[in-house]
């Protein structure tokens, strides 16, 4: 049986002929045992013929569309399947086949009614039509295709847009691997830099930017079935300290750009968040502690590139057993000093100015403020120092007033 987990209103940044489109997440489940997972935004565009000229319609795939009942995660002669359907008979399928090692999306199908009207007027074509191709979706088992960039897909007359996509089938448990495999498009080397970004090429020899200054706050959101399940507001820098090929020790250290993509999951435990950083990606894992009404950072995924004198290229570490940025349910996480979060003992997180909250909400904004140890300490300082301050003054008033006195009492009528 299929079902819909929840669905993302995340607004992608790129925008194709006037439209935003809504990231949603889907999956298929039998029983207890989820096989499919995606998340993604597509926009399709069909080249149709009226009696006067060609035209296209541009349909993109809208945040309320459904997982179909055709749904199956398959079995010895059938390969799973995802359909998804939306509008009037709209609807899409990625058939999914495992080989050794790997899985890969072998046809995605999309299926259009070119006698509705709203998208197809005076078409001379009318009636449910498909269109069938191999998308190139490829990923190592266990692990989640991802692709923040555009990937487009020719079916002869019609072309789709895919965006912001993370699908994974035959899954070891539940939930998206916290490992990925990128496509194509994430891995190639862009031809100029911009000053924002820290992407660096797996296949490229130039090391990531050294930032001069702290990271700017990105904004980010995850939502989920019943709405809004995080917000955060932060600065982020990756710090890793790694063996060089001359046997030496070196830091590199990596900005978060503000505008980095990103994509989520949640359920009634935990919120995950995703950052993707060009080939590079970090994930932040919350879960909450009903007993006591408090949600936390339990875990950290990071995945970067390091520089061409590094031993080794990539570094990848994970961390399940975090307790940072807690508060309670309901409430947001507040901090404006620097924190430091060690993910190992040669990875660590730099949190700046950070407002951050999970799980429960009122309405889609942050709740009363939590703030962090350090900032109260910094607040106690200044009061310490001025009450400090005030008791010297005041001594030093009595003191003058004695003396005073005393002065006055030396020339008393004997």
């Amino acid at each position: 049986m299929a079902a819909r987990s929840g669905r993302g209103l995340l607004l992608l940044t790129a925008v194709l002929l006037g439209f935003l489109q809504a990231s949603s997440t889907f999956e298929v489940r039998e029983e207890d045992k989820v096989c499919i997972l995606a998340n993604f935004s597509v926009e399709f565009t069909v080249d149709y013929e009226t009696k006067s000229q060609i035209q296209n319609a541009s349909i993109v795939f809208p945040d309320n569309a459904t997982v179909l009942n055709s749904s199956s995660c398959g079995g010895k002669e059938k390969d799973p399947v995802l359909a998804i359907g939306f509008g009037k008979g709209y609807s899409l399928s990625l058939d999914f086949e495992k080989t050794k090692g790997s899985y890969r999306v072998k046809n995605l199908t999309f299926r259009y009614n070119m006698s509705d009207n709203d998208f197809f007027p005076g078409s001379t074509v009318k009636g449910i039509q498909e269109a069938t191709s191999d998308p190139d979706m490829i990923a190592v088992l266990n692990t989640t295709y991802t692709c923040v960039h555009s990937h487009r897909i020719k079916f002869a007359n019609v072309t789709g847009l895919f965006q912001n996509v993370t699908i994974e089938a035959f899954l070891a448990s539940n939930t998206f691997s916290h490992n990925h495999t990128f496509c194509k498009e994430d891995q190639t080397p862009t031809t100029a830099a911009a000053p924002t970004t820290s992407h660096v090429p797996a296949t490229t020899s130039h090391a990531p930017p050294t930032p001069s200054k702290k990271p700017d706050k990105g904004q980010y959101n995850v939502t989920g079935q019943y709405g809004i399940c995080l917000l955060a507001s932060m600065g982020l820098q990756l710090n890793v300290t790694y063996g060089t090929k001359s046997k030496t020790k070196s830091d590199v250290l990596v900005n978060v750009p503000s505008n980095a993509p990103h994509t989520g999951t949640c359920d009634n435990t935990s919120v995950t968040l995703n950052l993707f950083l060009g080939s590079d990606n970090l994930t932040f894992h919350f879960v909450q502690n009903a007993s006591i009404e408090k949600y936390f950072l339990h875990g950290i995924d990071m995945n970067i590139t390091l520089p061409s004198e590094a031993e080794e290229m990539r570094y990848n570490v994970t961390n399940n057993s975090l307790s940072e940025l807690k508060a309670t349910v309901g409430r947001s996480f507040k901090c404006v000093a620097e924190e430091t979060i060690w993910v190992s003992d040669k990875a660590s997180l730099n949190v700046f100015d950070v407002q951050i909250q999970a799980f429960k909400f009122e309405g889609d904004k942050f709740g009363a403020v939590e703030e962090c140890q350090l900032d109260e300490n910094n607040m106690l300082i200044p009061i310490i120092v001025g009450a400090a301050l005030a008791g010297l003054v005041l001594i030093v008033l009595i003191a003058y007033l004695i003396g005073r006195k005393r002065s006055h009492a030396g020339y008393q009528t004997i």
